[in-house]
């Protein structure tokens, strides 16, 4: 697996705003609404549950007692259960783009945002980005919501920027396949196209994905969310200054602010 550290950014004209008021925005919600992760019951109420997107029904459990190991023996701790939603659960699809279920989800989150959508706001301009980007996650939200509408994953809240950020990759893909991207991989820095960059990620999802990882994370929002970006990529940029990749020649590769 290779981790990005930063791309070209030389050719930016602006600085990014809205991405990093979209950064701004999860990690205040995080912080202050989610009690850094400690307030599940605001996290619970507004999450995407996939049986409420399928039948539209505000869906209210009764809190789990469970039984956990920790380093004074087992104990015993409360999971609050679904809680009321304030608004009608379809907003829960986009409500659910901005929070998340601990600190390195959204750390891990708002690096992939940091490195990969200043271009992509850059190339499509604030307006376009912010819709692409709330586009990119509701088709995300959906594609993990459409094979889990029945059984026990259907009451599973589910929650993360990854699938809009998802779909920010897959536009990176399409827009920026010979960016150069300096990455780490097996405890060395070096430079690859953006191909290889977002393409090594998306096929570790798919393997993920098929593997039937029990890891909580929702492999298909990720895979939804990218192949919307692919999708919308070239739709988006209509009217815009075409993109031209970066080549082997380019000799800056930061990712500070300008």
């Amino acid at each position: 697996m290779i981790f990005p550290l930063a791309d070209d950014n030389s050719d930016r004209a602006s600085f990014p705003i809205i991405n990093v008021t979209l950064i701004a925005v999860n990690v205040l919600v995080f912080v202050f609404l989610q009690g850094m992760g400690e307030n599940l019951k605001f996290t619970y109420a507004l999450s995407t549950v996939p049986a409420e997107i399928s039948t539209g029904a505000d869906l209210v459990t009764a809190d789990q007692t469970v039984l956990v190991d920790s380093i004074d023996g087992p104990q015993q701790i409360t999971i609050p259960g679904l809680q009321k939603t304030p608004v009608p659960v379809y907003f829960t699809l986009l409500t659910s783009m901005f929070m998340h279920g601990g600190l390195m989800h959204l750390a891990g989150n708002m690096w992939f945002l940091w490195i990969f959508g200043d271009n992509i706001e850059n190339d499509m301009g604030r307006f376009r980005y912010v819709m692409f980007y709330l586009l990119s996650g509701i088709i995300a939200s959906l594609a993990h919501v459409l094979p889990n509408m029945t059984g026990p994953a259907s009451l599973m809240p589910s929650l993360g920027a990854s699938g809009a950020i998802s779909g920010v990759m897959g536009a990176y893909l399409v827009l920026h396949s010979r960016r150069r991207v300096t990455v780490l991989v097996l405890r060395m820095l070096t430079e690859v196209p953006g191909y290889i960059a977002v393409g090594v990620w998306f096929l570790f999802q798919i393997v993920s994905s098929l593997a039937g990882s029990e890891s909580g994370v929702a492999y298909g929002a990720h895979i939804g969310g990218f192949l919307a970006g692919v999708i919308l990529a070239k739709p988006f940029m209509i009217g815009r200054q075409s993109v031209r990749p970066n080549t082997w020649r380019s000799v800056r590769y930061t990712n500070r602010m300008q």
